[in-house]
């Protein structure tokens, strides 16, 4: 018997809604990658992790806003109706996860970048530092290049 299908898989139909459903909500940092570097109007990266995380890198062009304060600074650092991708440490943290909740309830359309900050810098992503922007050497097991070429 297999362990895979020990539970057997859901009919097409809602396998469809299912993960066309959580692609509305999770985008990767290779997408959000491709958004910065093309400029896609309209969308904010929203980094939702504490100071000093921040100040030890962060994406290019993200906004620092901490979890907390988003119900009281988003309005300030976002304009309403911007779509907004949210990041947090890494697949190990729900921050991102809190921070796409409390943009939602602020009216804002969102999504959470999965992997994070961690997976951005281990795919190869310039982040930015206090001495400027830096790249770390691609790991080996998250991409090829700077793609997972899927």
């Amino acid at each position: 018997m297999s362990n895979a299908f020990a539970v057997p898989p859901a009919p097409a139909e809602q396998a469809f809604a299912h993960f066309a459903t959580r692609l509305r909500f999770e985008t990767d940092a290779s997408d959000v990658h491709a958004d910065l570097e093309a400029g896609v109007d309209g969308l904010v990266v929203v980094d939702s992790r504490g100071a000093a995380a921040w100040r030890g890198g962060h994406l290019p062009g993200a906004v620092h806003l901490p979890t907390a304060e988003i119900p009281t600074r988003a309005a300030l650092l976002v304009p309403a109706g911007t779509a907004v991708v949210t990041y947090c440490w890494g697949p190990g943290c729900n921050g991102a996860t809190r921070a796409a909740l409390a943009f939602a309830t602020l009216g804002y359309p969102v999504k959470e970048m999965l992997g994070g900050y961690e997976y951005w810098v281990r795919e190869g992503f310039p982040v930015r530092t206090a001495s400027g922007i830096r790249r770390r050497p691609v790991d080996d097991l998250t991409a090829v290049g700077t793609s997972c070429d899927c």
